[in-house]
C-alpha cells in the first residue's frame, strides 16, 4: 500500500508521514505548498525516506491520500483522487455548506474517512455525550471548545460535530434546536458553541448540561497532536481494505471495537 500526504509541511501531516512509516507503511508521496524539494521524512524528525515535498497534486499515484489542509485545497485534491481512484483520509475542518456537498458528490465515486477528529478519545467523547443527552435531553446544553491561537476555524471541527449530534437526538424528541455561534442578548431555543483562542493549547472540547440544582460537564482534551495522527494512520489502513464508495467516519473504523 502506497499513501501520499496533503500538507506534508505542516504539523498534522508531518505527524502522520512519521507515525505511517513507525507503522511499518510506506509514504509514496508528499504534497504541500511550503517546504518544497525537503524530504518528508526528515521535516518529520525521523530521517530520510527518500520522498520530497512536490505541489502538482496531478502527479498523485497512491492508493491513500490523507488530507490535512484547507477546505479548497482539500476539495482540489479529492477531485485529483476521484479521478484517479485514490481513497482518501480526510482530517481537514472549516467547510461551508456548499462545499460539503462537494465532497458528498465527490465520495460518490471514492471510499473516503471523513472526521474532523481522528483521536479514539475524542470518538469515545462522541459516545458518551450521545449516551448522555439520552438522559439529560430537558437540561440546557452549551459547548465550548479551546485550541490553540493559529487555529484557523472557529468554532472547531469537533465542536461543530459534537453539537449536531445533541441536535439530532434532540430533534428525536421534538425539541428542534438551532446552533449558536458566541451568544450577545437573550438566550433562545438554541445550542451555543463557543470557541476559546489561545497559547499552545491542542484541543479541549467539554458538553455542559444544565439542570435545576446539578451540573454535568463532560470534557475531552487533548495533550499531543499525536493521538490525531495516530487515529489518522488507523483509518488509512481501515479504508484501504474498503472498496464500496461513500463518505465513512471514525467511528466507523472503531466500529469493531466498539459496542452497538
Amino acid at each position: 500500500m502506497q499513501i501520499a500526504v496533503a500538507g506534508a509541511a505542516g504539523r498534522m501531516g508531518r505527524l502522520v508521514v512519521k507515525h505511517a512509516v513507525n507503522e511499518g507503511l510506506r509514504v509514496s508521496q508528499a504534497f504541500d505548498i511550503a517546504e518544497l524539494g525537503k524530504d518528508a521524512g526528515e521535516l518529520a524528525g525521523i530521517g530520510k525516506i527518500g520522498v520530497e515535498i512536490i505541489s502538482d497534486i496531478e502527479k498523485l499515484s497512491a492508493d491513500v491520500l490523507v488530507d490535512f489542509t484547507n477546505p479548497s485545497a482539500c476539495l482540489k485534491n479529492a477531485r485529483v483522487a476521484a479521478k484517479k481512484g485514490v481513497k482518501l483520509v480526510i482530517g481537514t475542518t472549516g467547510f461551508n455548506e456548499e462545499q460539503k456537498r462537494e465532497l458528498e458528490e465527490i465520495c460518490k465515486n471514492i471510499p473516503a474517512v471523513i472526521s474532523p477528529n481522528f483521536s479514539v478519545g475524542v470518538n469515545a467523547f462522541f459516545r458518551i455525550v450521545e449516551f448522555a443527552v439520552s438522559f439529560l435531553y430537558d437540561y440546557d446544553i452549551e459547548i465550548f471548545e479551546i485550541h490553540h491561537k493559529m487555529k484557523k476555524d472557529s468554532p472547531s471541527g469537533t465542536a461543530i460535530k459534537t453539537a449536531e449530534i445533541v441536535r439530532e437526538f434532540l430533534a428525536k424528541k421534538g425539541k428542534k434546536l438551532e446552533l449558536k455561534f458566541c451568544r450577545e442578548g437573550k438566550r433562545g431555543d438554541e445550542i451555543g458553541v463557543f470557541g476559546l483562542r489561545g497559547g499552545d493549547v491542542v484541543g479541549e472540547h467539554t458538553v455542559l448540561f444544565f439542570g435545576d440544582g446539578e451540573r454535568v460537564e463532560i470534557t475531552h482534551r487533548a495533550t499531543s497532536r499525536d493521538c490525531f495522527a495516530k487515529g489518522a494512520v488507523m483509518a488509512v489502513k481501515w479504508i484501504s481494505k474498503m472498496n464500496k464508495p461513500g463518505m465513512y467516519s471514525m467511528l466507523d473504523v472503531l466500529s469493531e471495537d466498539m459496542p452497538p
